[in-house]
């Protein structure tokens, strides 16, 4: 299924994963180190899914993965929504913002996908 043609999906979960790196560093050095941890794992594998969705074996495959990039970018919404909550964490609003469009885009993915 892959293809050569750039892949939006691809393209801004790949961004997102180099912001999440960046942020969980500022973590780490403030000594936030399970969350930052936590947010680097889920963070990361959102576009990892992805990439391992374009080479699906079928259609069902396809979907599945991209439900488990989804399910890794709610994960991640949750660790952001908890540094934007705590009062001794710093918040980064800009990473959700993009993450958001991130999974309206996964959803779109995985509806038009289901019905072709």
């Amino acid at each position: 299924m892959r293809t050569d043609k750039e892949n939006l999906i691809v393209k801004l979960s790949f961004e997102f994963a180099l912001e999440i790196i960046a942020y969980s560093e500022v973590l780490e050095e403030q000594k936030k180190f399970i969350v930052a941890r936590q947010l680097l794992k889920s963070g990361t594998s959102i576009g990892a899914n992805i990439r391992e969705a374009q080479n699906a074996e079928s259609k069902n495959d396809f979907v599945h993965k991209m439900k488990i990039a989804a399910k890794e970018a709610d994960e991640t919404e949750y660790w952001l929504t908890l540094c934007e909550m705590s009062k001794n964490y710093p918040a980064n609003p800009s990473l959700k913002e993009k993450l958001q469009s991130i999974l309206n885009l996964i959803s779109k993915i995985i509806i038009t996908s289901k019905t072709k």
